[in-house]
């Protein structure tokens, strides 16, 4: 039934808006849009500014609804003005990846897709509706999953070419990870994102490297769109990455939390402030309906521990670097800097990998210095220091390192 409604609602409207080439996306028309109550069920109910292909399924671990569709606009919605029912726990929508959107529902408890459909009026004004009706989570398990489709898929798996070895006066190549985007959004607050301030900070570290050569630079993205930890990592092997570095401004309604921090992977969180960051950050996986928390059976799980056994010495000694170098730039940085988490983010076993919050949204001096451009600078000419400081004492290390 779940496929069958996914395929169905593609079939039905994609040929149609294939054909006519939509060039910009359908407006959602937020006073005509809700998710309420319908008897002992929801309904969802979507108006749009124009038909596009669309598709519904469910997935488990926790409950949600998944909505796609080619693509929508969603200015003017908020999720407090879209959602009255306590059926569902919570919704988020925006763009997925380029040319596609999402909205996700957290189901309070299982529930199943009655009827799924989109109507076009004499006017063009398309509107979805789906019912939801409660169901047992044995039946609710069996019936979720996403469908496959390669439009959004990954692609399936590949031996990667042999990197040649790097040279010592090749220049370092870097993947700056902007945390968030698209259908999520990070940490806000009234008038700033997460997402938004991270792409500026990549953007304005990218090209404080890039000028001062000696360095190769890749984004894991360049606008707003949702990329899945699993392709932020795959990002970085792709382009050979010598360094990851993940870029948040996160906030913790616990505690007084400022300052920036570096962290590098560890089993356990190294104190409850980064257990809750970490938790955070795992849990936007849910919006692309992957599940990351799977063990690795037995022969690559010690594969991967024997690669992190070159591989945590020198992201330690990275951290220990960006750490120094923001510092000198004034920081100002947390009391304890240095910190360790199971951030999914950070797992690739061969590429040293840290994850740099440079703020947090909610310390009102955090705030201040993350909309301050020549504060930002500064945090970014610190972070291109570490970055050349680190390279050539891991240069020197190099011989000593078992192969």
């Amino acid at each position: 039934m779940r496929r069958l409604l996914a395929a169905l609602a593609l079939t039905l409207l994609a040929g149609g808006a294939f054909a006519q080439g939509f060039g910009v996306a359908a407006r959602i028309d937020p006073a005509q849009s809700r998710i309420a109550d319908e008897g002992t069920g929801v309904r969802i109910g979507l108006a749009l500014s124009q038909g596009v292909p669309w598709r519904v399924f469910t997935l488990d671990a926790p409950p949600r609804l998944v909505l796609d569709f080619q693509e929508v606009d969603w200015t003017g919605l908020t999720p407090a003005q879209l959602l009255a029912t306590s059926r569902i726990g919570g919704v988020q929508f925006g763009t997925y990846v380029p040319g596609w959107s999402r909205l996700v529902a957290e189901l309070a408890a299982p529930m199943a897709v009655g009827q799924a459909a989109l109507t076009l009026d004499a006017s063009g004004v398309a509107r979805l509706s789906v019912t939801l009706a409660h169901t047992t989570p044995e039946a609710f398990a069996a019936a979720a999953g996403a469908p496959q489709d390669p439009r959004w898929d990954l692609p399936a798996p590949a031996t990667l070419p042999q990197r040649p070895k790097r040279q010592p006066g090749d220049p370092l190549r870097v993947v700056l990870d902007p945390g968030h985007g698209g259908i999520d959004p990070g940490a806000e607050t009234a008038d700033i994102d997460e997402k938004g301030l991270m792409l500026t900070f990549a953007r304005e570290l990218q090209e404080v490297l890039v000028r001062s050569t000696g360095f190769e630079v890749t984004l894991t993205r360049d606008d707003d769109y949702f990329v899945s930890l699993e392709r932020r990592i795959a990002i970085a092997h792709e382009a050979g990455a010598d360094v990851f570095i993940s870029l948040h401004a996160d906030s913790l309604s616990e505690g007084l939390a400022h300052g920036a921090t570096v962290h590098v992977l560890s089993k356990d969180a190294s104190d409850k402030a980064t257990e809750k960051l970490a938790e955070r950050h795992d849990r936007d996986e849910l919006l692309a309906g992957v599940d990351l928390s799977e063990a690795d059976d037995e022969v690559t799980s010690v594969l991967l521990d024997l690669a992190r056994q070159e591989t945590q010495p020198r992201t330690e000694a990275l951290a220990h670097a960006l750490v120094q170098g923001m510092a000198e730039q004034g920081g100002p940085m947390n009391r304890r800097p240095l910190r360790a988490a199971g951030f999914s983010v950070l797992k690739a076993a061969d590429i040293p990998s840290v994850l740099i919050e440079i703020g947090f949204l909610t310390s009102p001096r955090d705030l201040r210095n993350l909309r301050d451009a020549q504060w930002r600078a500064g945090m970014a000419q610190g972070i291109r220091n570490a970055l050349v400081r680190w390279r050539e004492a891991d240069t020197a290390l190099r011989p000593l390192v078992r192969h």
